[in-house]
Protein backbone atom coordinates (compact mmCIF):
# COMPACT_ATOMS: atom_id res chain seq x y z
CA UNK A 1 0.00 0.00 0.00
CA UNK A 2 1.33 3.29 -0.87
CA UNK A 3 2.85 4.75 2.64
CA UNK A 4 2.82 8.40 1.26
CA UNK A 5 1.95 10.82 4.30
CA UNK A 6 0.94 7.91 7.10
CA UNK A 7 0.17 9.74 10.11
CA UNK A 8 1.52 6.83 12.70
CA UNK A 9 0.41 6.01 16.15
CA UNK A 10 4.05 5.66 18.40
CA UNK A 11 4.65 9.82 16.33
CA UNK A 12 1.60 10.76 18.14
CA UNK A 13 2.02 13.96 15.58
CA UNK A 14 1.20 17.70 17.15
CA UNK A 15 -1.38 19.03 14.66
CA UNK A 16 -3.40 22.02 14.04
CA UNK A 17 -6.84 22.00 12.01
CA UNK A 18 -7.63 24.69 9.42
CA UNK A 19 -11.58 25.15 8.34
CA UNK A 20 -13.55 27.60 6.10
CA UNK A 21 -16.67 29.98 7.59
CA UNK A 22 -18.45 29.83 3.96
CA UNK A 23 -22.26 31.12 2.69
CA UNK A 24 -22.90 27.66 2.26
CA UNK A 25 -21.20 26.86 5.79
CA UNK A 26 -22.34 28.94 9.01
CA UNK A 27 -19.70 29.25 12.10
CA UNK A 28 -21.77 26.92 14.05
CA UNK A 29 -21.09 23.92 11.05
CA UNK A 30 -17.62 24.59 10.96
CA UNK A 31 -17.26 24.18 14.10
CA UNK A 32 -19.15 20.75 14.30
CA UNK A 33 -16.77 20.07 10.94
CA UNK A 34 -13.73 21.11 13.27
CA UNK A 35 -15.08 18.23 16.03
CA UNK A 36 -15.71 16.12 13.74
CA UNK A 37 -11.51 16.18 12.20
CA UNK A 38 -10.25 16.45 15.54
CA UNK A 39 -12.29 12.85 16.11
CA UNK A 40 -10.79 11.41 12.95
CA UNK A 41 -7.42 12.85 13.64
CA UNK A 42 -7.47 10.86 17.25
CA UNK A 43 -8.17 8.27 15.72
CA UNK A 44 -5.43 8.51 13.22
CA UNK A 45 -3.04 8.95 16.00
CA UNK A 46 -2.41 13.05 15.96
CA UNK A 47 -3.15 15.38 19.24
CA UNK A 48 -4.53 18.48 17.44
CA UNK A 49 -3.66 21.47 19.51
CA UNK A 50 -5.17 24.56 17.73
CA UNK A 51 -7.97 25.51 15.70
CA UNK A 52 -8.03 28.15 12.69
CA UNK A 53 -11.39 29.38 11.12
CA UNK A 54 -11.87 31.90 8.59
CA UNK A 55 -14.32 33.64 7.13
CA UNK A 56 -14.49 33.51 3.40
CA UNK A 57 -17.04 33.54 0.47
CA UNK A 58 -15.36 30.18 -0.96
CA UNK A 59 -12.18 28.89 -0.52
CA UNK A 60 -8.76 30.46 -1.72
CA UNK A 61 -8.04 28.85 -5.30
CA UNK A 62 -4.26 29.21 -4.43
CA UNK A 63 -4.48 28.66 -0.42
CA UNK A 64 -7.74 27.47 0.72
CA UNK A 65 -7.09 30.20 3.06
CA UNK A 66 -6.40 33.62 3.13
CA UNK A 67 -3.24 34.97 3.00
CA UNK A 68 -3.00 36.76 6.12
CA UNK A 69 -4.66 33.39 7.54
CA UNK A 70 -1.81 31.40 6.32
CA UNK A 71 1.13 33.50 7.71
CA UNK A 72 -1.51 33.55 10.98
CA UNK A 73 -1.51 29.62 10.89
CA UNK A 74 2.31 29.51 10.04
CA UNK A 75 3.37 31.71 12.57
CA UNK A 76 2.03 29.28 14.79
CA UNK A 77 3.41 26.03 13.45
CA UNK A 78 7.06 27.46 13.22
CA UNK A 79 6.37 28.58 17.22
CA UNK A 80 5.12 25.00 18.47
CA UNK A 81 7.10 22.96 16.45
CA UNK A 82 3.92 21.61 14.84
CA UNK A 83 4.97 19.21 12.25
CA UNK A 84 1.21 18.39 10.18
CA UNK A 85 -1.63 20.82 9.32
CA UNK A 86 -5.03 19.15 8.36
CA UNK A 87 -7.39 21.40 6.42
CA UNK A 88 -11.60 20.24 7.00
CA UNK A 89 -12.15 20.10 3.09
CA UNK A 90 -10.29 18.43 -0.29
CA UNK A 91 -7.31 20.49 -1.48
CA UNK A 92 -6.41 20.71 -4.93
CA UNK A 93 -2.94 19.48 -5.31
CA UNK A 94 -1.89 23.33 -6.61
CA UNK A 95 -3.03 24.43 -3.24
CA UNK A 96 -1.40 21.54 -1.60
CA UNK A 97 2.15 22.98 -3.44
CA UNK A 98 1.63 26.72 -2.10
CA UNK A 99 0.37 25.66 1.37
CA UNK A 100 3.64 22.96 1.79
CA UNK A 101 5.89 26.12 0.17
CA UNK A 102 4.23 28.32 2.83
CA UNK A 103 3.83 25.94 5.88
CA UNK A 104 7.10 23.58 5.77
CA UNK A 105 5.31 21.16 7.02
CA UNK A 106 2.85 17.67 6.08
CA UNK A 107 -0.37 18.56 4.62
CA UNK A 108 -2.98 16.43 4.89
CA UNK A 109 -6.85 17.30 3.76
CA UNK A 110 -10.25 15.20 5.46
CA UNK A 111 -9.98 12.34 2.57
CA UNK A 112 -5.90 11.64 2.75
CA UNK A 113 -7.08 11.46 6.61
CA UNK A 114 -9.70 9.22 6.19
CA UNK A 115 -7.39 7.21 3.70
CA UNK A 116 -4.94 7.01 6.66
CA UNK A 117 -7.11 5.51 8.93
CA UNK A 118 -9.28 3.10 6.51
CA UNK A 119 -5.21 2.19 5.95
CA UNK A 120 -4.85 0.82 9.24
CA UNK A 121 -8.07 -0.50 9.88
CA UNK A 122 -8.49 -2.77 6.28
CA UNK A 123 -7.79 -6.21 7.75
CA UNK A 124 -9.13 -8.59 5.13
CA UNK A 125 -7.60 -8.82 1.35
CA UNK A 126 -10.86 -7.62 0.20
CA UNK A 127 -10.36 -4.49 2.76
CA UNK A 128 -6.92 -3.86 2.04
CA UNK A 129 -7.69 -3.75 -1.89
CA UNK A 130 -10.65 -1.57 -1.72
CA UNK A 131 -7.85 0.93 0.17
CA UNK A 132 -5.56 0.47 -2.12
CA UNK A 133 -7.57 1.06 -5.25
CA UNK A 134 -8.84 4.70 -3.23
CA UNK A 135 -5.47 5.55 -2.15
CA UNK A 136 -3.78 5.02 -5.97
CA UNK A 137 -7.26 7.29 -7.04
CA UNK A 138 -6.62 9.93 -5.14
CA UNK A 139 -3.07 9.67 -5.19
CA UNK A 140 -2.70 10.22 -9.45
CA UNK A 141 -3.87 14.13 -9.70
CA UNK A 142 -1.23 14.88 -7.23
CA UNK A 143 1.73 13.21 -8.87
CA UNK A 144 3.34 16.46 -9.27
CA UNK A 145 3.71 17.77 -6.04
CA UNK A 146 5.97 14.89 -4.94
CA UNK A 147 8.37 15.32 -7.59
CA UNK A 148 9.96 18.50 -5.66
CA UNK A 149 13.43 16.83 -5.12
CA UNK A 150 13.93 16.92 -9.15
CA UNK A 151 14.27 20.46 -10.60
CA UNK A 152 11.00 20.60 -12.87
CA UNK A 153 11.36 22.58 -15.78
CA UNK A 154 8.41 24.40 -17.85
CA UNK A 155 6.86 22.23 -20.59
CA UNK A 156 7.40 22.76 -24.18
CA UNK A 157 10.17 22.23 -26.77
CA UNK A 158 13.44 21.95 -25.64
CA UNK A 159 11.98 21.77 -21.95
CA UNK A 160 10.96 18.36 -21.03
CA UNK A 161 13.20 17.75 -17.74
CA UNK A 162 13.29 14.61 -16.11
CA UNK A 163 10.57 15.01 -13.55
CA UNK A 164 8.33 15.41 -16.18
CA UNK A 165 9.71 12.11 -17.80
CA UNK A 166 9.36 10.28 -14.47
CA UNK A 167 5.69 11.83 -13.59
CA UNK A 168 4.68 10.31 -16.55
CA UNK A 169 6.27 6.95 -15.82
CA UNK A 170 4.89 6.89 -12.56
CA UNK A 171 1.60 8.07 -14.09
CA UNK A 172 1.29 4.67 -16.35
CA UNK A 173 2.25 2.79 -13.25
CA UNK A 174 -0.49 3.45 -11.14
CA UNK A 175 -3.24 3.67 -14.33
CA UNK A 176 -1.68 0.17 -14.23
CA UNK A 177 -2.58 -0.73 -10.68
CA UNK A 178 -5.86 0.78 -10.69
CA UNK A 179 -6.68 -1.26 -13.37
CA UNK A 180 -5.41 -4.21 -11.31
CA UNK A 181 -7.13 -3.36 -8.58
CA UNK A 182 -10.39 -2.85 -10.24
CA UNK A 183 -10.17 -6.22 -11.77
CA UNK A 184 -9.20 -7.91 -8.63
CA UNK A 185 -11.97 -6.14 -6.83
CA UNK A 186 -14.68 -7.47 -9.95
CA UNK A 187 -13.44 -11.15 -8.82
CA UNK A 188 -14.41 -10.10 -5.14
CA UNK A 189 -17.76 -9.07 -6.46
CA UNK A 190 -18.51 -12.34 -8.17
CA UNK A 191 -17.44 -14.40 -5.08
CA UNK A 192 -19.17 -12.52 -3.09
CA UNK A 193 -22.47 -12.84 -5.24
CA UNK A 194 -21.48 -16.40 -5.27
CA UNK A 195 -21.45 -16.42 -1.10
CA UNK A 196 -25.07 -14.27 -1.42
CA UNK A 197 -26.63 -17.19 -3.49
CA UNK A 198 -25.41 -19.88 -1.11
CA UNK A 199 -26.61 -18.39 2.07
CA UNK A 200 -30.09 -19.24 0.39
CA UNK A 201 -33.31 -17.49 1.17
CA UNK A 202 -32.84 -16.06 4.56
CA UNK A 203 -33.55 -12.77 5.40
CA UNK A 204 -30.93 -10.45 5.42
CA UNK A 205 -30.67 -7.81 7.58
CA UNK A 206 -28.13 -4.90 7.59
CA UNK A 207 -26.77 -2.82 9.92
CA UNK A 208 -26.74 0.71 8.77
CA UNK A 209 -25.54 4.25 10.28
CA UNK A 210 -22.99 6.80 10.95
CA UNK A 211 -19.22 5.64 12.28
CA UNK A 212 -18.77 5.27 15.81
CA UNK A 213 -22.53 4.79 16.45
CA UNK A 214 -22.31 1.29 18.31
CA UNK A 215 -23.51 -0.99 15.32
CA UNK A 216 -20.45 -3.61 16.20
CA UNK A 217 -21.35 -3.41 19.54
CA UNK A 218 -24.91 -4.34 18.37
CA UNK A 219 -23.64 -6.79 15.95
CA UNK A 220 -21.87 -8.89 18.74
CA UNK A 221 -25.26 -8.40 21.12
CA UNK A 222 -27.40 -10.04 18.78
CA UNK A 223 -25.38 -12.31 17.26
CA UNK A 224 -23.28 -13.36 20.58
CA UNK A 225 -19.94 -13.39 17.93
CA UNK A 226 -16.69 -11.29 18.74
CA UNK A 227 -16.52 -8.56 16.09
CA UNK A 228 -13.88 -5.88 16.52
CA UNK A 229 -15.60 -2.90 18.42
CA UNK A 230 -13.73 0.50 19.59
CA UNK A 231 -14.73 4.31 20.44
CA UNK A 232 -13.02 5.52 17.13
CA UNK A 233 -14.01 6.21 13.47
CA UNK A 234 -14.16 3.55 10.92
CA UNK A 235 -13.65 0.65 14.16
CA UNK A 236 -14.62 -1.54 11.46
CA UNK A 237 -14.31 -1.76 7.46
CA UNK A 238 -14.90 -5.49 6.64
CA UNK A 239 -18.57 -6.40 6.09
CA UNK A 240 -19.24 -8.96 8.40
CA UNK A 241 -22.41 -11.54 8.74
CA UNK A 242 -23.40 -13.68 11.24
CA UNK A 243 -26.28 -15.81 11.31
CA UNK A 244 -28.80 -14.78 14.17
CA UNK A 245 -32.02 -16.89 15.82
CA UNK A 246 -34.44 -15.04 17.64
CA UNK A 247 -37.03 -17.99 19.00
CA UNK A 248 -37.33 -20.13 16.21
CA UNK A 249 -36.66 -17.19 13.17
CA UNK A 250 -32.97 -17.51 11.80
CA UNK A 251 -31.80 -14.69 9.51
CA UNK A 252 -28.68 -13.05 8.55
CA UNK A 253 -27.30 -10.35 10.32
CA UNK A 254 -24.51 -7.84 8.46
CA UNK A 255 -22.09 -5.41 9.77
CA UNK A 256 -21.34 -2.68 7.57
CA UNK A 257 -18.69 0.05 7.79
CA UNK A 258 -20.01 3.28 8.70
CA UNK A 259 -21.00 6.44 6.70
CA UNK A 260 -19.35 10.15 7.27
CA UNK A 261 -20.26 13.65 6.28
CA UNK A 262 -18.15 14.87 3.07
CA UNK A 263 -17.94 10.92 2.20
CA UNK A 264 -15.05 10.89 -0.73
CA UNK A 265 -16.76 9.74 -3.88
CA UNK A 266 -13.62 7.50 -5.16
CA UNK A 267 -14.43 6.15 -1.45
CA UNK A 268 -17.67 4.98 -2.33
CA UNK A 269 -16.52 3.52 -5.23
CA UNK A 270 -14.04 0.98 -4.05
CA UNK A 271 -16.55 -0.09 -1.40
CA UNK A 272 -19.02 -0.92 -3.61
CA UNK A 273 -18.87 -5.06 -2.82
CA UNK A 274 -19.41 -3.51 0.87
CA UNK A 275 -22.39 -1.45 -0.18
CA UNK A 276 -23.58 -4.22 -2.19
CA UNK A 277 -24.80 -5.88 1.26
CA UNK A 278 -26.80 -2.81 1.90
CA UNK A 279 -28.09 -2.91 -1.70
CA UNK A 280 -29.51 -6.63 -1.25
CA UNK A 281 -31.11 -6.64 1.98
CA UNK A 282 -34.55 -6.89 2.99
CA UNK A 283 -34.21 -5.12 6.27
CA UNK A 284 -32.30 -2.09 7.50
CA UNK A 285 -31.70 -1.69 11.25
CA UNK A 286 -30.33 2.32 11.12
CA UNK A 287 -28.78 2.74 14.13
CA UNK A 288 -28.25 6.21 15.43
CA UNK A 289 -26.40 7.82 18.53
CA UNK A 290 -28.72 9.61 20.42
CA UNK A 291 -26.34 10.92 22.93
CA UNK A 292 -24.16 12.77 20.16
CA UNK A 293 -24.88 16.59 19.86
CA UNK A 294 -25.28 16.39 15.90
CA UNK A 295 -27.65 13.17 15.42
CA UNK A 296 -30.28 14.51 13.57
CA UNK A 297 -28.02 15.92 10.96
CA UNK A 298 -26.28 12.38 10.90
CA UNK A 299 -29.81 10.35 10.20
CA UNK A 300 -29.57 12.87 7.36
CA UNK A 301 -26.32 11.83 5.81
CA UNK A 302 -27.25 8.23 6.45
CA UNK A 303 -30.14 8.68 4.40
CA UNK A 304 -28.78 10.91 1.39
CA UNK A 305 -26.25 8.24 1.11
CA UNK A 306 -28.53 5.29 1.47
CA UNK A 307 -30.57 7.15 -1.28
CA UNK A 308 -28.02 8.77 -3.68
CA UNK A 309 -25.32 5.53 -3.56
CA UNK A 310 -26.71 2.66 -2.19
CA UNK A 311 -30.62 2.75 -3.89
CA UNK A 312 -31.69 1.34 -0.90
CA UNK A 313 -33.82 4.48 0.66
CA UNK A 314 -37.34 2.50 0.17
CA UNK A 315 -36.80 -0.53 2.10
CA UNK A 316 -37.77 -1.24 5.02
CA UNK A 317 -36.12 -0.04 8.43
CA UNK A 318 -35.99 0.08 11.75
CA UNK A 319 -34.65 3.39 13.59
CA UNK A 320 -32.50 2.53 16.38
CA UNK A 321 -31.63 5.06 18.87
CA UNK A 322 -28.39 3.77 20.95
CA UNK A 323 -26.65 5.25 23.82
CA UNK A 324 -29.23 6.47 25.79
CA UNK A 325 -27.11 5.14 28.85
CA UNK A 326 -24.60 8.38 27.14
CA UNK A 327 -27.54 10.95 27.47
CA UNK A 328 -27.10 13.55 28.93
CA UNK A 329 -30.64 13.73 31.61
CA UNK A 330 -30.13 17.12 34.07
CA UNK A 331 -33.26 16.91 36.40
CA UNK A 332 -35.05 20.01 36.30
CA UNK A 333 -35.82 22.26 39.59
CA UNK A 334 -39.45 22.65 40.44
CA UNK A 335 -39.52 26.05 40.08
CA UNK A 336 -37.65 26.17 37.10
CA UNK A 337 -39.49 27.60 34.20
CA UNK A 338 -36.80 26.55 31.59
CA UNK A 339 -38.83 25.23 28.51
CA UNK A 340 -37.85 22.01 28.21
CA UNK A 341 -35.16 20.66 25.54
CA UNK A 342 -33.71 17.66 24.43
CA UNK A 343 -30.92 17.96 27.38
CA UNK A 344 -33.68 17.84 29.88
CA UNK A 345 -36.01 15.22 28.58
CA UNK A 346 -36.32 12.58 31.28
CA UNK A 347 -35.26 8.81 29.39
CA UNK A 348 -38.67 7.23 30.18
CA UNK A 349 -40.04 9.98 27.74
CA UNK A 350 -38.42 8.79 25.15
CA UNK A 351 -41.77 7.17 23.59
CA UNK A 352 -43.37 10.42 23.53
CA UNK A 353 -40.57 12.88 21.97
CA UNK A 354 -41.06 13.74 18.33
CA UNK A 355 -37.65 11.42 17.74
CA UNK A 356 -40.04 8.45 18.15
CA UNK A 357 -42.18 9.66 15.66
CA UNK A 358 -39.69 9.82 12.99
CA UNK A 359 -40.47 5.85 12.00
CA UNK A 360 -43.01 3.54 12.18
CA UNK A 361 -40.07 1.51 13.61
CA UNK A 362 -38.56 3.06 16.31
CA UNK A 363 -36.61 2.05 19.59
CA UNK A 364 -34.73 3.44 22.34
CA UNK A 365 -31.83 1.10 23.81
CA UNK A 366 -28.29 0.71 24.91
CA UNK A 367 -26.41 -1.63 23.55
CA UNK A 368 -23.26 -1.48 25.33
CA UNK A 369 -25.57 -1.54 29.26
CA UNK A 370 -27.58 -4.18 27.24
CA UNK A 371 -30.80 -1.90 27.59
CA UNK A 372 -34.13 -2.31 26.22
CA UNK A 373 -32.51 -5.09 23.92
CA UNK A 374 -35.66 -7.61 24.47
CA UNK A 375 -37.91 -4.80 22.60
CA UNK A 376 -35.63 -4.75 19.81
CA UNK A 377 -35.33 -8.36 19.33
CA UNK A 378 -39.04 -8.59 19.34
CA UNK A 379 -39.33 -5.78 16.55
CA UNK A 380 -36.90 -7.86 14.57
CA UNK A 381 -38.47 -11.00 14.45
CA UNK A 382 -41.89 -9.37 13.73
CA UNK A 383 -40.30 -7.81 10.90
CA UNK A 384 -37.92 -10.73 9.68
CA UNK A 385 -41.16 -12.87 9.94
CA UNK A 386 -43.19 -11.17 7.80
CA UNK A 387 -40.48 -10.50 5.06
CA UNK A 388 -40.26 -14.72 5.37
CA UNK A 389 -43.86 -14.93 5.31
CA UNK A 390 -44.11 -13.09 1.93
CA UNK A 391 -41.52 -15.36 0.28
CA UNK A 392 -42.24 -18.75 2.00
CA UNK A 393 -45.98 -18.11 2.79
CA UNK A 394 -46.22 -22.62 2.42
CA UNK A 395 -43.93 -22.54 6.32
CA UNK A 396 -44.83 -19.75 7.82
CA UNK A 397 -46.88 -22.11 10.42
CA UNK A 398 -43.33 -23.12 11.18
CA UNK A 399 -41.95 -19.91 13.11
CA UNK A 400 -45.49 -18.90 14.43
CA UNK A 401 -44.95 -18.46 18.93
CA UNK A 402 -46.86 -20.64 21.20
CA UNK A 403 -47.50 -20.12 24.88
CA UNK A 404 -47.20 -22.30 27.62
CA UNK A 405 -50.58 -24.61 26.76
CA UNK A 406 -49.20 -25.06 23.71
CA UNK A 407 -51.50 -22.94 22.00
CA UNK A 408 -51.16 -20.35 19.11
CA UNK A 409 -50.02 -16.86 20.81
Amino acid sequence: MIEDNIITDESNERTVLVGLVTQQQNEVKANEYLDELAFLARTAGAEPEKRFLQKLDYPNPRTFVGTGKLEEIRDYVEENGIGLVIFDDDLSPKQVSNIEKELKVKILDRTSLILDIFAKRAQTATARTQVELAQYQYLLPRLTRMWTHLERQRGGIGMRGPGETQIETDRRIILDKISRLKSELKDIDRQKNLQRKNRGKLTRVALVGYTNVGKSTLMNLLSKSDVFAENKLFATLDTTVRKVVIDNLPFLLTDTVGFIRKLPTHLVDSFKSTLDEVREADLLVHVVDVSHPQFEEQIEVVNRTLQEVCGASDKPMILVFNKIDAFKYTPKDPDDLTPRTRENIPLEEFRQTWMARMNNDCVFISAKERENIDELKQMLYNKAREIHSERFPYNDFLYQKYDEDGELG
